[in-house]
């Protein structure tokens, strides 16, 4: 793969979501926006921007700022976007907070690394835009692969700057199956996950929606809006950059970052989650983080943010306001 390095890192045709076949359904998937140069003067009480930080490395991160009020930043899950958050980032602005996501490095806008692409260099990322912005009194969520980051960020950073914690569908604390962790799930379906990614991620993004969604359960309502939604954030990122993330939510044990949560933490997961079984994942982190609050969706999918928006959002803003 070091040959097409270069093709994965061209800002130019990654920016312009010039990826082959897609540009018809990402200019209609996707927002318009300018890609601002990174901000040398951010606004501590909230900005109305999208814009980007360069990191330590030189890698630069995306990030959407709005509204003003107690922070709430958002962790996206893998191969999505900050885009995923949309419908989250507009209820939490409205009702008085500010609003904060990022396309984590080698998904969405951001740089599309080669190197880095591991869970300490995610949460390092996540502690530098962090501190850029001077967020205080946060209120920290994250969506599977974010959940993940989220929780390492705790562990490797600390909890000072966070006043709370929400985990929905979120891999941690671990999913690949081992003596220790009977429940998760084998090693050959994160293979096939590599496989489909590496040899023909655009139909395997747009197939994978199905199980994402439950929309191959009795009675689902199909969006071919979200499916392309996802598609489209999936195409935006780097292929090596996703590929190495599969380990990251896969293997990474996340055990000893739950342990280091100290703040009140809301778990969030459905019972039918076929991307992140329940089994392995909420039920054990809810045992290991100290005073934690477990809400199980009946019949819900992993994308349950999208599928039970209202509901999420509502039960989201009554643990924030309690």
């Amino acid at each position: 793969m070091n040959e097409q390095s270069n093709a994965f890192s061209m800002e130019t045709s990654r920016r312009n979501l010039l990826f082959a076949g897609g540009a018809a359904v990402a200019a209609t998937a996707l927002p318009k926006m300018s890609f601002a140069a990174t901000n040398p003067n951010p606004t501590k009480s909230g900005a109305q921007s999208m814009s980007f930080i360069k990191t330590k490395d030189g890698t630069e991160i995306f990030y959407k700022d709005w509204g003003k009020g107690q922070p709430i930043l958002f962790s996206h899950g893998w191969p999505l976007s900050a885009d995923a958050w949309d419908a989250q980032m507009v209820f939490f602005g409205q009702q008085g907070y500010r609003v904060i996501a990022h396309d984590r490095r080698s998904h969405g806008r951001s740089t599309q690394t080669w190197d880095g692409n591991n869970m300490d260099q995610y949460a390092d990322d996540l502690a530098e835009l962090i501190e850029y912005l001077d967020l205080k009194d946060l209120i920290m969520i994250g969506h599977s692969t974010g959940g993940g980051e989220v929780a390492h960020y705790l562990g490797r950073h600390g909890t000072k700057r966070v006043a709370k914690v929400v985990l929905v569908g979120a891999v941690p604390p671990l999913m690949l199956k081992t003596d220790k962790n009977p429940n998760g799930l084998p090693m050959d379906v994160f293979d096939g996950i590599r496989k489909g990614t590496l040899e023909d991620r655009s139909q395997f993004f747009l197939d994978v929606t199905i199980p994402f969604y439950g929309y191959n359960r009795d009675g689902a309502k199909i969006s071919e809006g979200v499916r392309e939604s996802f598609w489209a954030q999936g195409m935006m990122g780097g292929i090596k950059g996703q590929l190495d993330c599969i380990r990251e939510f896969s293997e990474v044990d996340y055990t000893e970052d739950l342990r280091k949560i100290d703040k009140p933490t809301l778990i969030v997961h459905g019972d039918d989650d076929q991307i992140v079984p329940i089994v392995a994942s909420a039920l054990e982190s809810s045992k290991i983080v100290k005073g934690s609050v477990l809400k199980i969706y009946e019949g819900a999918d992993h994308g349950l943010s999208q599928t039970h928006t209202e509901r999420f959002n509502q039960d989201v803003l009554d643990f924030i306001r309690a």
